[in-house]
């Protein structure tokens, strides 16, 4: 079952809530590293996003991206949102040994590296999480390849807590797991993002303008009604600002105008329609705000580079590839 369940409802309220319901994260099981002594890691790139929270010792982590490895200590986490390699080590005088051979020794869901007759120096627990096919554009796109999430942070306490719960869950099969633990995948990016959009309120992008209290509610009332005939002067209204204001708000927090971005998630949620439902092309066009299949068809080809038919095909073909450990 996934959380983007293609129903007909009003969009929710709160874009990220809208966002989190197209992006179709799903969990993959938890694993845990215990390192002895002096040891470095090097990680494979994952296939979506990794979470890993330190919960005895310190280590450090080093990814395209960081100008200096990062130190994490006990309480800490982070998520890499990107497909990319990353190093773990307690020690950069060791060589970089290749971290999956230790986990396939155990199956996947343990490892542990270094001198065993040595004091274990750290001990994290970790998940892995995949998306649907628009999730990086409409999500990840907008988070930094790395976001560290110290253990003063709100809810950095609950996350090895989560993490041990999907794997509990993942492990004993009983019914109803795979949406506990998508539901708890949701609640650990969440936590994350939360984080992030405090106390990095710098950047442009749509979750940037949830910082933005004007912006945000022009943001609240696209979401509310995306069909709705939206005009600058009717969204300046509901946020009860000047156009002016608000476009110029808009394109600061945001990088597009309020227009721009309206059209840019009408055509989001009918891409979604297109690959979770069959409703007719004319249909879906309606459904999103235009008045037209041939006007959808036109702006969805512009914007996402291809036409709706080819894009419903192409989604069909991907679902029916993925593997259902996905």
């Amino acid at each position: 079952m996934s959380l983007a369940e293609p129903i007909d409802r009003p969009s929710c309220v709160d874009p990220l809530e809208d966002v989190l319901a197209l992006v179709d994260v799903r969990s993959e099981r938890a694993a845990t590293l215990t390192g002895h002594g002096d040891w470095t890691l090097r990680f494979p790139a994952p296939a979506g996003a990794k979470f890993n929270s330190v919960i005895v010792g310190s280590c450090t982590i080093e990814t395209e991206g960081l100008e200096h490895p990062l130190t994490l200590r006990a309480g800490d986490s982070f998520l890499l949102t990107r497909p990319q390699e990353f190093v773990l080590s307690t020690s950069p005088r060791t060589s970089v040994q290749s971290a999956s051979p230790f986990f396939r020794a155990t199956g996947g869901t343990s490892a542990e590296v270094g001198p065993v007759e040595q004091p274990v120096t750290a001990r994290l627990v970790g998940g892995s999480f995949t998306f649907g096919r628009r999730a990086r554009e409409l999500l990840l796109d907008a988070l930094p390849p790395l976001i560290h999430l110290p253990a003063h942070a709100d809810g950095a306490a609950m996350v090895p807590h989560l993490l041990s719960r999907i794997d509990h869950e993942a492990h004993k099969g009983r019914i109803g797991a795979n949406v506990v633990t998508e539901h708890l995948a949701v609640v650990l990016l969440i936590d994350v993002v939360r984080y992030h959009l405090a106390h990095h309120p710098d950047g442009t992008s749509w979750l940037q303008g949830l910082g933005d209290p004007v912006v945000s509610a022009a943001l609240h009332a696209i979401h509310a009604d995306p069909a709705r005939r939206w005009t600058v002067r009717l969204i300046a209204d509901a946020t009860h600002v000047s156009r002016s204001t608000l476009a110029a708000r808009f394109k600061a927090a945001v990088g597009q105008g309020p227009l721009e971005y309206l059209t840019r998630w009408r055509l989001e949620l009918g891409a979604h329609r297109l690959a979770a439902t069959d409703q007719t092309i004319a249909t879906i066009a309606d459904a999103v705000g235009y008045g037209s299949e041939a006007a959808f068809a036109l702006a969805f080809k512009r914007e996402l580079g291809t036409p709706p038919g080819s894009y419903r095909k192409e989604a069909r073909k991907h679902d029916n590839e993925t593997p259902e450990s996905e």
